[in-house]
């Protein structure tokens, strides 16, 4: 609030109130960059995982041209990321979208089949966003490295609630947004990696070490900043209590209602998503009736609200026409209790057997 109110100053002047913005901004950094384990001066301010993914997409491309025309994803990837890939096709890119299999897990084999001489870009995301099964990201970047291909990872599902070193997994770049770790929404970062060469997306000023032209969003810096000093110091409790509240939704959901199935791994999965199939009922009129009990989920990613197409992520997955259409995501957070688990599991039995008494599809099943 004193960002919007009171320390109102542009973070790239030099009078008292610009400085007083700029160290604002500056620690908020700080705070970015120990969550993932980075160097504060590797953190570039966003407005978001779109935009993050946009950059490292079309800025790597683009100062890459000369050596390369090729790029390498997945079929499960984020819209941010295949529209992009889409555009750059039309733009004379190539690019290969390796399957995943039904767990919704990348086809290594194929991956490393796929990179040639031409790649300059591999980007395949740390977590899902609709089924929360996590990519081996760390043996991708291995293949990466030995090609010297510059590597993406979009891990906005996974900053803030599962530790994360970037490090460790050996990314090149690395995207997230702040309203999935209860930032304010309209900001995020890109991490790049000391030493890798990219294009700015946005060009102005010389903003963000010249990687991202525009004004600060002040406000937003600092609340992304402050929501990462806090999931830091709560990793360890997301990572057990919301994993514990999310096995406790999804293994009484399975035990009360017949013919439900869990779509994703099971093994290598996030701590709070559960995306299930409830067999001979539609998705969208499970989610209309629980919205107006109270109760929030979602058929597929949020960005895709208002779309009648059915999740590209468990078409990909190459599961039933049937199982899609009835899949129900429900992601739980850290502001999460028993008491909401409980209310859930009280409604949802009961809602679907409703609608299964109605439906045609589940008795002629």
């Amino acid at each position: 609030m004193p960002h919007f109110l009171e320390d109102f100053g542009n973070a790239s002047s030099i009078h008292e109130y610009g400085q007083k913005a700029r160290a604002s901004i500056e620690e908020a950094r700080r705070h970015v960059a120990r969550l993932i384990e980075a160097e504060p001066k590797e953190v570039v301010f966003t407005s978001g995982g779109t935009e993050s993914d946009n950059t490292a997409i079309r800025g790597v491309c683009g100062f890459h041209r000369s050596r390369g025309n090729h790029i390498v994803t997945t079929t499960v990837e984020h819209p941010a990321i295949l529209r992009s890939c889409e555009q750059l096709e039309s733009e004379g890119f190539r690019v290969t979208y390796v399957p995943v299999d039904r767990d919704g897990l990348i086809q290594m084999e194929q991956l490393r089949e796929a990179v040639d001489d031409q790649t300059i870009l591999i980007s395949v995301m740390h977590a899902n966003n609709e089924i929360g099964t996590i990519q081996p990201v760390e043996e991708i970047s291995q293949i990466a490295r030995e090609r010297e291909i510059v590597f993406h990872t979009d891990a906005v599902q996974s900053v803030g609630k599962i530790p994360l070193e970037v490090g460790r997994l050996g990314v090149g770049l690395l995207s997230l947004s702040g309203h999935k770790l209860h930032a304010p929404k309209g900001v995020g970062a890109l991490y790049v990696r000391q030493g890798v060469s990219m294009d700015a997306l946005l060009h102005g000023g010389s903003h963000e070490r010249n990687r991202r032209g525009g004004t600060e969003n002040v406000p937003g810096v600092v609340g992304l900043g402050k929501a990462c000093e806090l999931g830091q110091l709560g990793l360890d409790d997301f990572d057990l209590r919301v994993r514990k509240l999310r096995d406790k939704l999804e293994t009484g959901i399975i035990e009360a209602v017949p013919d439900t199935i869990v779509n994703g791994s099971v093994n290598s999965r996030m701590p709070h998503v559960s995306n299930i199939s409830f067999q001979g009922i539609e998705g969208e009129a499970l989610l209309i009736s629980l919205d107006l009990q109270g109760i929030a989920v979602s058929t597929g990613a949020a960005c895709a609200s208002g779309s009648l197409e059915p999740s590209h992520v468990l078409r990909a997955m190459k599961i039933s026409s049937s199982r899609v259409d009835s899949a129900i995501r429900f992601s739980l957070s850290r502001m999460n209790s028993d008491e909401d688990i409980d209310y859930a599991l009280k409604v949802v039995p009961k809602t679907v057997e409703r609608m299964r008494e109605l439906s045609p599809l589940y008795r002629e099943g």
